[in-house]
């Protein structure tokens, strides 16, 4: 079977299953959080934490949740790495950097799973489970919930309630999160990949020799990592690496995991707004995007230029073979166009363009699906614009779901899409023009420049992948990346959360002859425009100076 026939039987399975779970998951995430019955263990939570999960909160009020939550979870996080050598199941690890811990603290909590270490070689056991991996199911369900409470900005009329954040983040952690990855785990086990608490121990290689390795609960982290979008991985080859990704039918399963919440998220939209058509135009964007920069991807890295590429059947440098250019392609693509950030290969050694790839998905704001609640999120604060343009092409004034979008609205939505371009340029042109970061790129021209756009790009969206030959282990990195990763990943949700609360506060509209048809393919057409346009003209001159010109000087 020819590599590229056996990438687009991948694609094809991947869409198969999807399909599949979107409408029975979708539906379930909408009675999640709409429901007003508490589970048993919920209700020890909220005793536990003082909380009453049936008050409803304004939007500053809920704001106040996520900020207060986050901000703990930051501090605990890094008091755990700064007293891990005094910690039991330590391995023997020393306690981490002020710098790296503070920037693994930020990374972790903010969804992006940026790591500056080597994870074999820096954590234990304690700050590996007690500590990143509770992370990776708080910080994904801290995003749904964020969403969910824009959902309900729509949905609700003249009450400018949002429901409660508690509420939302516990039944998110305990009712979709643990047991899909009680479920998933155990299939990545199945599959090869390890779980235990072992110490370290000799591994013998195949050309003789040893190496040192450390085992781990790998599959149960594997499996939140990819269903929270999160994608930190537990060693430093992340899911190239064979404990956590063992075989071609474990990497087609992992890039399932980090697609199936943000797709059957606008099930759940569709649900609580009361239109299931209004959710297949936010699906029917997100898909047309997702697979147009598979098929660019597919085409960059399968094109044969010279006897090397054909021989490989493609540009297998940096690609594991068992995984091959298609299984790698559609990884990085759906990694990038999510907030994930785990990788299955080095994304640093695709050809010119497929970096350039991977670095604008996550320039288009992880939409296409997107994050778990992030991208939901982020595509409809997109189609907040594109109503407000076509409300300006035919003179009248945009409504969405019935709602007015006015100049409060658009205020809120035109600085939710201005804060992460201004962080990703401003810090990657201090980066540039200061001498001490250039010391850690290893590579000059347009690659070195992209390996510093990406390392940006990627922290202030809460992607979390790198371009491979950035030192990124400097006290500027780690201070820099950890503030743009908290400042892209909450300062956005205040505008959302206000965006939402304002929604919830005006009476519906009725729609009439001359409302834009917002579940129409026109609809669809003109959102997917307004983003590739708005990032387009945003990100070109940076883009020109990075992976344009390694790809057409290639």
């Amino acid at each position: 079977m020819s590599p590229v026939l056996a990438g687009v039987l991948q694609l094809l399975a991947l869409i198969a299953a999807l399909a599949l779970a979107y409408v029975p998951l979708g539906d379930y995430m909408a009675k999640v959080y709409s429901s007003d019955r508490h589970w048993r263990v919920e209700k020890w939570i909220y005793k536990g934490i003082g909380a009453n999960p049936d008050t409803e909160m304004r939007w500053p009020a809920y704001l106040r949740g996520v900020l207060a939550f986050s901000a703990v979870g930051v501090l605990f996080l890094y008091l755990l790495q700064r007293l891990q050598g005094h910690l039991p199941g330590s391995l023997g690890f020393a306690a981490i950097d002020p710098d790296q811990a503070f920037n693994t603290a930020a990374s972790f909590v903010s969804n992006t799973n940026w790591q500056s270490y080597y994870g074999e070689q820096a954590m234990g056991h304690v700050v590996q489970t007690g500590g990143l991996a509770v992370q990776n199911f708080v910080s994904a369900a801290v995003g749904i919930a964020v969403a969910v409470a824009l959902v309900r900005g729509f949905s609700r009329s003249r009450s400018g309630e949002l429901g409660n954040f508690w509420a939302d983040l516990v039944r998110g952690t305990v009712r979709i999160l643990l047991p899909l990855s009680v479920v998933a785990a155990i299939v990545l086990v199945a599959c090869g990949a390890i779980q235990n608490f072992s110490g370290i121990h000799s591994v013998g290689q195949f050309m003789g020799g040893s190496q040192q390795w450390n085992g781990g609960a790998v599959a149960s982290q594997e499996a939140i990592k990819e269903i929270g979008t999160n994608g930190g991985g537990y060693f430093n080859a992340n899911s190239a690496h064979p404990f956590e990704n063992p075989t071609p039918f474990s990497n087609l399963f992992e890039i399932f995991l980090l697609l199936v919440i943000p797709f059957a998220l606008t099930r759940t939209f569709g649900r609580m707004v009361g239109s299931l058509k209004q959710g297949y135009a936010i699906l029917a964007t997100m898909a047309t995007i997702w697979l147009g920069f598979i098929a660019l991807m597919m085409w960059t890295e399968f094109a044969h230029h010279g006897p090397a590429f054909q021989i490989a059947g493609g540009a297998m440098e940096g690609k594991e073979t068992r995984i091959g250019v298609g299984g790698s392609s559609i990884f990085a693509v759906s990694t990038t166009l999510t907030s994930t950030g785990a990788v299955d290969s080095f994304h640093s050694s695709f050809t010119g363009l497929g970096g350039g790839i991977t670095i604008l998905g996550m320039q288009l704001g992880e939409i296409a699906p997107g994050g778990t609640g992030s991208g939901l999120y982020g595509m409809l604060i997109m189609a907040v614009i594109a109503v407000f343009i076509a409300g300006l092409m035919v003179g009248r004034t945009p409504e969405y779901l019935g709602k007015k979008i006015g100049t409060r609205e658009i205020k809120f939505a035109a600085c939710y899409i201005l804060i992460t371009p201004a962080l990703v340029l401003v810090f990657t042109a201090a980066a540039m023009a200061l001498p001490t970061p250039g010391h850690s790129m290893t590579n000059s021209g347009a690659h070195g420049f992209s390996e510093i756009l990406y390392a940006y790009t990627s922290g202030a969206n809460n992607n979390g992948s790198a371009f491979a030959g950035l030192n990124a282990d400097t006290q500027w990195f780690n201070s820099t990346l950890g503030i743009a990763m908290l400042l892209g990943r909450f300062l956005p949700m205040v505008f959302v959360l206000a965006l939402a609360g304002s929604l919830a506060e005006q009476r519906p509209v009725p729609a009439t002859a001359g409302t834009l048809r917002t579940e129409k393919p026109l609809f669809t057409g003109l959102l997917v425009g307004a983003i590739l346009i708005i990032t387009g003209l945003t990100y070109f001159p940076a883009l020109a100076l990075g992976p344009l010109a390694e790809g057409l000087a290639s």
